[in-house]
């Protein structure tokens, strides 16, 4: 880390609370969420005594938890644990358990829950509190894209001049490897403030994929005056740029859902993904998932790099999945404990296991139950929207389609943890904005309607008006 990176992360702290100063408290803390996952360094903080160092996006959490006790304090009163919050609940505590099952003691279980609570629990708590609403979700969907719109000229910077924004600004590079990992096709794939050009495409995707989502629903028409369709232009313009083939395929997944679900009236191929992921992980876990059909077809579709890439992930997972079988229920805990170590020709105990993926973490660390919360935490909130909430028919109403759109990036985000290990703090956050999402009182204005039948009723309401005047 550098002095300017220091600085950086001493000043986000006042401008957090200015924002609570200058915005309603939900604004500011969109706006502050989003602004730190952009544009704060990476690797750069302070450390903390008895809590989680202060740092990336919890230094972003701690900020925003801080304003909400100032500013609005209130707010905290109205929060009331639900039967939704269970699978998070038991994600962010099973590490107590994974730690004294092993033997690593208390201080390592509470040092672990602590750890897991601030990562993945405070950002599903402040959407639970503040985004649990449709306004909420478009406020959050729309600031979401705005965030996308400040990327796309310095993602074009980068993949004309290299990685080299982090390192200009902040003194260092956000990844140990530098540039090594960002070269692609001959090109550069940008990092921007990111730790890893993965992490970049994952959330341009969301971008891209939210924006046509509003597009298609017609609301709103404009971002900073800028019409939708232009932005929209903009983002696949970018994404496709960006070279990585996995976040695409990604995308084509989310652009069926879409085009399903505004001409067949039907989330089937949501429902397809949400249950695949489910099968994909029952195969892997149990040792049935043969993947030699999928390497052959990234050889077919894609090159015969990235069908290496597959395999070679594959392998790792087999060798890490048959370690994590070893202690099924709860996993082996932290401390590397669930990687696969071999002795060389030295006598020393050296790792030849490789984690790529999300999935294959949870489980060899925390076990089945953490598999299981983890996978339920993300997914449950959106079979609540789709299926109890919110008919497909709503989805292109104006009310209802941001709120769509980001329950179709979280399964997107799932199936991405299937092959990579990347978190972004912003899918705990949607999920818990979902979650308390199916826990309010429905709209019944568009809760059995269409975005033809709001139009209908706008309309009606404009020439009533008219008549008044």
């Amino acid at each position: 880390m550098s002095p300017q990176a220091q600085l950086v992360m001493i000043l986000w702290l006042p401008i957090v609370l200015f924002f609570f100063v200058r915005f309603p408290p939900r604004t500011a803390i969109i706006v502050s969420f989003i602004g730190g996952l952009l544009f704060l360094p990476q690797k750069a903080g302070f450390k903390l005594p008895l809590i989680p160092d202060y740092q990336g996006a919890l230094a972003t959490c701690y900020a925003i938890l801080l304003g909400i006790f100032l500013f609005d304090f209130g707010r905290l009163r109205t929060f009331k644990p639900a039967w939704v919050d269970l699978p998070m609940l038991l994600w962010c505590i099973c590490p107590a358990f994974s730690s004294l099952l092993n033997g690593l003691g208390a201080y390592d279980a509470v040092n672990e829950t602590l750890g897991r609570s601030a990562a993945w629990g405070l950002p599903y708590f402040i959407g639970r509190l503040y985004l649990g609403n449709l306004a909420g979700l478009k406020e959050l969907a729309i600031n979401i894209v705005k965030g996308g719109l400040l990327y796309v000229p310095l993602c074009l910077y980068e993949i004309r001049m290299s990685p080299q924004l982090h390192n200009t600004i902040y003194g260092y590079y956000a990844h140990g490897s530098g540039v090594a990992q960002a070269i692609r096709q001959g090109g550069w794939r940008p990092m921007v403030f990111m730790e890893h050009g993965l992490v970049v495409a994952l959330w341009m995707m969301t971008v891209t994929l939210i924006a046509i989502w509003l597009w298609k629903a017609e609301q709103p028409k404009t971002i900073w005056e800028i019409p939708l369709h232009y932005a929209v232009i903009a983002f696949i313009a970018t994404f496709v740029l960006l070279k990585s083939s996995g976040a695409l395929l990604f995308l084509m997944f989310g652009m069926t859902v879409l085009f399903v679900a505004k001409w067949g009236r039907t989330n089937l191929p949501l429902l397809f993904l949400i249950v695949g992921i489910c099968f994909y992980l029952y195969l892997a876990v149990s040792g049935s998932f043969d993947g030699d059909r999928i390497v052959s077809l990234a050889s077919q579709l894609f090159s015969s790099e990235r069908a290496q890439s597959l395999q070679f992930r594959f392998d790792n997972e087999e060798l890490l999945r048959a370690k994590a079988m070893e202690k099924m229920v709860f996993g082996w805990g932290g401390w590397g404990r669930s990687r696969v170590l071999e002795e060389n020709w030295e006598g020393d105990m050296v790792d030849i296991s490789v984690t790529d993926s999300l999935w294959i973490i949870a489980f060899g660390v925390n076990g089945l139950v953490g598999l299981v919360s983890l996978t339920a935490s993300m997914l449950v909130p959106v079979i609540c929207f789709g299926w109890f909430g919110y008919p497909v028919k709503t989805w292109f109403n104006p009310k209802v389609a941001p709120a769509a759109a980001l329950g179709v990036s979280l399964v997107l985000y799932m199936v991405n943890c299937l092959i990579n290990g990347h978190f972004l703090p912003i899918y705990p956050m949607i999920s818990g904005g979902l979650s308390g999402l199916a826990l309010s009182k429905k709209d019944k204005s568009v809760a059995s309607g269409s975005r033809a039948s709001y139009r209908h009723r706008t309309l009606k309401t404009k020439r009533s008006l008219a008549r008044l005047r």
